[in-house]
């Protein structure tokens, strides 16, 4: 990942060099030909590290809803983010990542979320614990922040993507939390949330290459998450929602004060 965020991320951002770019469903969902390159280096490592395994990258096999099945049924796979925040990188903000995850049997076990900016890499291995190991090679465990109410609480919410009958609710109520922003890019979110600098995460678009790993970082951090109704997460959800908390009691507040209806 370091590697590929040298060779193929960072000499492209800002215009470096050239880095054609072209929608995808609209104007805020982009692609550029350093997803497509890094995402192809990515690709190619993994699968010489892991022959056997199921590759799904957003850029190469995302458009096909088989491919997401399909991971739920592998021994091995691995889902990958070439650039998490596309927008922000092609509009020359230092707010961006990759991601990958890797599952078992369906079953998130491993995530690895690198700033090609700070060259840093935040890391986590299912019941095994979240570590961000940075450039000098110095490791620091990360952790969520304690638990308070939701007045305390920063949230991360992005309401564009809410359905119109949940949008005007979560809206009128996001003033209720401490302070809420999005920063169009979910790896950075995700690493704040693990490292407490975030309260509340809340999510409604759940393409599993944006979230895999994230939640499992959050997880291992000692955070708690769930769709709306409380039902558990996995990688091939890619619809009910989802937030992430510190804790199952403050997840429970928090969604109450999130998703109620008190027009």
């Amino acid at each position: 990942m370091r590697r590929v965020g040298d060779e193929e991320l960072m000499p492209r951002f800002r215009a470096q060099v050239p880095n054609p770019v072209h929608e995808k469903t609209s104007a805020f969902d982009v692609c550029s030909e350093a997803d497509e390159a890094a995402e192809a280096r990515l690709s190619a490592g993994l699968t010489d590290l892991f022959p056997a395994a199921l590759i799904v990258g957003e850029e190469s096999t995302g458009h096909d809803p088989a491919m997401i099945a399909k991971m739920g049924g592998a021994g091995t796979a691995f889902l990958i983010d070439p650039i998490d925040g596309t927008k922000n990188f092609t509009s020359g903000v230092p707010l961006f990542g990759t991601m990958i995850a890797g599952l078992s049997a369906g079953e998130i076990v491993f995530a690895a979320i690198h700033d090609p900016v700070c060259d840093d890499t935040a890391l986590a291995v299912r019941n095994g614990g979240a570590w961000l190991r940075r450039a000098n090679g110095e490791e620091v465990r990360p952790r969520v922040s304690p638990p308070c109410a939701p007045e305390q609480m920063n949230i991360v919410a992005g309401t564009n993507f809410l359905p119109a009958h949940l949008r005007p609710v979560v809206q009128e109520n996001l003033p209720k939390f401490g302070m809420n922003f999005w920063l169009r890019c979910a790896a950075h979110e995700y690493r704040l949330a693990a490292s407490g600098h975030c309260e509340l995460l809340a999510y409604n678009k759940l393409m599993p290459w944006d979230h895999a790993a994230g939640w499992l970082l959050h997880r291992e951090a000692g955070g708690h998450s769930a769709h709306f109704d409380g039902s558990d997460y996995k990688p091939v959800h890619t619809t009910g929602g989802l937030i992430c908390a510190p804790d199952p009691d403050s997840w429970q507040v928090a969604r109450d004060c999130l998703l109620t209806d008190r027009r």
